[in-house]
């Protein structure tokens, strides 16, 4: 996606944050249907059993919607859902202390992220990089999800995380060399 396209798409998200604190329940859906998927990925990233995985997902759109009016800057949409939903997630994790394995069908997987039967080789590509993460400490593993699957930068990820930007460095290079050996015995 180009920068031309990119910004188009940051303003019209932009425009439909505003119109949602406005208490336009269309807009605050439209946001929830472009961010789904991503929301889900986290969340799978931290948890592992999919009743959680949907509870901490379905939290965060209630907080999300009861609270967008506290949201200062528009373009912060994003970021500020994901902070929600990983504090749902942690909240979880810490009262379940559950920890499930994710499925591993390509085909159910596919079926849960949209992905056509026809493109379940996607699935199995997601498949990999879950399992790869497994490998990773817990703490580690949204790291990884935020800035290797859905692109956040370091800092955005340290201010979501409340870390120091260079922690989050230092996870992402051990998580890396972890990931080489483990790799390599493979």
């Amino acid at each position: 996606m180009c920068y031309q396209q990119k910004k188009g798409v940051a303003e019209g998200m932009e425009h439909l944050v505003k119109a949602a604190k406005k208490g336009d329940a269309d807009a605050f859906t439209k946001l929830i249907e472009i961010n789904q998927d991503t929301l889900k990925r986290i969340a799978v990233a931290w948890l592992r059993d999919e009743n959680d995985i949907a509870d901490a997902i379905q939290d965060t759109i209630l907080d999300a919607y009861e609270h967008i009016g506290q949201l200062k800057k528009a373009e912060y949409f994003k970021t500020w859902m994901v902070r929600i939903l990983i504090n749902n997630c942690s909240k979880l994790y810490r009262k379940n202390k559950a920890h499930s394995k994710f499925e591993t069908n390509a085909d159910i997987y596919a079926e849960d992220f949209g992905v056509s039967s026809d493109n379940v080789d996607l699935a199995h590509r997601e498949l990999e990089f879950y399992d790869l993460l497994k490998a990773l400490p817990e703490d580690s593993r949204v790291i990884f999800q935020l800035y290797f699957g859905e692109q956040f930068t370091m800092a955005e990820i340290a201010d979501m995380l409340h870390l120091k930007e260079n922690t989050v460095k230092s996870k992402i290079r051990r998580g890396k060399i972890q990931l080489r050996e483990r790799l390599g015995k493979e």
